[in-house]
C-alpha cells in the first residue's frame, strides 16, 4: 500500500501490455498502509491496482491470487486479479513479484455507524461461507507462534510496564486453541481502511495479503475492535452487538463461540500491538511510507483484560 518500490510509466508500460488493457494513461502511487506497494492504475480500457509484494512469501502469494479470484467469482466484491497473456496472475516487476487486479469504486468510512457494522457483519459471514468452498488452506503466519518471535524481538524496547502486560497475555493466550470453534478462510485484516462504501452501501473489501485460514470468530474479534470502539477504545455496546448480529444473520454464531470471543478480543489485539511494534521498531524506507502508532492497541488490549466478563454479554440478542 505504501511506495517502498518506485515503479515509472517508462517501466510499467511494456509490463502492462501483456495484460491486454490497453495503453497506459495514469500512474499515482498510493499512500496508506505499510506492507506492499500499491498504485492506482488508468489506462485506456479503465482503471486497475498494481501491487508490488515487498516481504510476503513468494511460495503464499498463489494462496492470495487464487483465493480472491474466487471469491470475484462466487460474486463477493473483492478485486479480481487479471491474467497475463501467459495466463499469470502473478509476474515480476522491478524485480518484485506484482498483481494486477480490478479497481473497485467507493471509499472507507472514518467513524461507522450501527448501520455500518451491521451490514459489515454480514459481508464478513459472506466471505467465511464463500471461503467454505476454496479449496486451500494457509496457516496463519502471524499466529501464536508468530507472537512470541515478534514478542521477544520487542521486549527489549518495552518500559517496565508494557513488558509486564505483554508477557502476562502471551502466557494467558497459551491456555487456549479453542479447537472445536468453527474454521475456516479469514480475512485477518479486515479495518475500516479495507471496506469501501458507495452510496451507503459495501461496494468492495479489498487487501487480503493477511488472509489465512483460522478460528473464523477471531475475525470478526479483529474487526469489532476497529470498528466497534469509542472514543477511549473500549467496546460500543449498539456497534458490536450490531456486528455480531449482522454476521449471525447469515452465518449462526454458537454457545461455544460466545465462551470464547473475550479471549479472541484480546488475541486481535494483542496480535496487531506486536505487529505495529515491529513496523514501528524496524522501518522499512520507502517514498510514501508511515508507520502506526503501537500504543493504540497497547490501550485496547488493556481495555479488553479489563472488561474480559462484560465482552461476554456483548453478544447476539437471542443469548442476552
Amino acid at each position: 500500500m505504501s511506495v517502498f518500490t518506485p515503479v515509472t510509466p517508462e517501466q510499467l508500460s511494456p509490463w502492462l501490455a501483456g495484460f491486454g488493457v490497453g495503453a497506459l494513461r495514469g500512474l499515482h502511487g498510493i499512500a496508506e498502509g505499510i506492507e506492499n506497494t500499491n498504485y492506482r492504475v488508468e489506462t485506456d480500457s479503465g482503471r486497475y491496482v498494481l501491487t508490488l509484494f515487498e516481504r510476503l512469501p513468494a511460495e503464499a502469494l498463489p494462496f492470495y491470487l487464487e483465493l480472491m479470484l474466487h471469491l470475484a467469482q462466487s460474486g463477493f466484491p473483492c478485486p479480481r486479479p487479471l491474467g497475463n497473456e501467459q495466463g499469470r496472475t502473478l509476474d515480476r516487476l522491478q524485480g518484485k513479484p506484482a498483481a494486477l487486479v480490478t479497481f473497485l469504486p467507493g471509499a472507507p468510512v472514518t467513524a461507522p455507524s450501527v448501520e455500518h457494522c451491521a451490514a459489515v457483519g454480514k459481508i464478513v459471514a459472506d466471505l467465511h461461507l464463500a471461503g467454505t468452498r476454496f479449496g486451500r488452506r494457509l496457516p496463519n503466519p502471524r499466529g501464536p507462534r508468530w507472537w512470541r518471535e515478534a514478542a521477544d524481538a520487542a521486549l527489549p524496547t518495552l518500559s517496565v510496564e508494557d513488558a509486564a502486560l505483554l508477557r502476562e497475555e502471551l502466557r494467558f493466550q497459551s491456555l487456549y486453541r479453542f479447537p472445536d470453534l468453527p474454521r475456516g478462510i479469514v480475512h485477518a485484516d479486515l479495518f475500516r481502511d479495507n471496506v469501501l462504501w458507495d452510496q451507503g452501501k459495501i461496494s468492495g473489501v479489498i487487501d487480503f495479503y493477511f488472509a489465512c485460514t483460522d478460528v473464523l470468530l477471531y475475525d470478526l474479534a479483529i474487526v469489532a475492535n476497529d470498528w466497534c470502539i469509542a472514543g477511549d477504545g473500549s467496546l460500543d455496546e449498539a456497534r458490536t452487538c450490531a456486528l455480531l448480529e449482522g454476521y449471525h444473520v447469515n452465518r449462526p454464531l454458537s454457545a461455544i463461540e460466545r465462551g470464547a470471543w473475550p479471549v479472541l478480543l484480546r488475541a486481535a489485539a494483542l496480535r496487531f500491538w506486536l505487529s505495529r511494534l515491529a513496523d514501528y521498531h524496524s522501518p522499512r524506507p520507502g517514498e510514501l511510507t508511515y508507520t502506526k502508532d503501537p500504543r493504540h492497541f497497547r490501550d485496547i488490549l488493556r481495555l479488553r483484560v479489563e472488561s474480559h466478563g462484560r465482552a461476554t454479554r456483548l453478544w447476539i440478542a437471542p443469548l442476552h
